[in-house]
């Protein structure tokens, strides 16, 4: 199938590794040119080689660390300058830790600006590009609907859902899409520290998880492509679990 993606442009947070390498390397695969965006660009100039070894087009590398003001400002203008406007955005960096019940306020304030404010402060600085070409699309990397424990991502990624159903209202008539996938057990480096061995990661799967196993990061990015594609021009304001049928809530 052709996504018809070709010559599009995408910024990419989190790009250094799991579900946002996953995507931008998926995009590149289709003729998407790629801003890759993290902190450690060490991992970025090594994904940007990997990429143009495959035969697809040249990505451009931001260094940024979300917790900083000036991060959005720098993101945008470092993407507009390489590429002159922004097609699509996917917003995959984040993190997520436990907190106690007796956590500070600055703990809470961590969690919530990595995982809410930088987001949307970065989409809304480049949806209205979209809006005023027509065409647009942002796919938020977002987490579980079914919290077991305090964790101030868990807040956070509530508020984007509610945050880019919003959104997704306010700009579908622009041919801008908003959409939000729940990774599941997704294998990654933070889920490597959860889970160090393979019997504590078998363990959990056979307990939580119907599928039996924890899922790859290429399987949320194919869906997390499709969703930035012309293909899904008519999907958007969704929540999608990708968690190998592991929630339980119907809704």
């Amino acid at each position: 199938m052709d996504l018809q993606l070709r010559d599009r442009t995408a910024v990419v947070t989190g790009a250094s590794q799991g579900i946002g390498k996953a995507t931008a390397i998926g995009l590149a695969a289709q003729g998407v040119r790629v801003a890759l965006v993290a902190r450690r660009r060490p991992l970025l100039e090594e994904i940007a080689a990997g990429i143009e070894a495959a035969g697809g087009p040249a990505p451009h590398i931001i260094e940024a660390d979300l917790y900083q003001e000036s991060a959005v400002d720098h993101i945008v203008q470092s993407a507009q300058a390489a590429f002159g406007h922004v097609d699509i955005v996917v917003n995959a960096g984040g993190g997520s830790r436990p907190l106690d019940f007796d956590a500070g306020p600055d703990l809470w304030m961590e969690g919530m600006t990595l995982n809410f404010f930088r987001l949307r402060e970065l989409t809304q600085a480049l949806v209205p590009g979209m809006r005023k070409q027509r065409w647009g699309r942002v796919v938020n990397i977002t987490g579980t609907s079914e919290p077991k424990i305090l964790n101030a991502a868990f807040s956070a990624k509530a508020a984007v859902h509610v945050w880019a159903k919003g959104l997704s209202r306010l700009v579908a008539a622009d041919n801008v899409t908003v959409n939000c996938l729940q990774p599941g057990r997704i294998r990654s480096e933070q889920m490597k520290l959860r889970y160090p061995t393979e019997e504590s990661e078998l363990e959990f799967a056979r307990q939580e998880i119907p599928a039996g196993r924890f899922g790859e990061a290429e399987e949320l990015a194919n869906l997390a492509v499709f969703l930035c594609s012309q293909r899904a021009s008519y999907v958007t304001g969704t929540v999608i679990p990708v968690d190998g049928g592991m929630s339980r809530f119907a809704f």
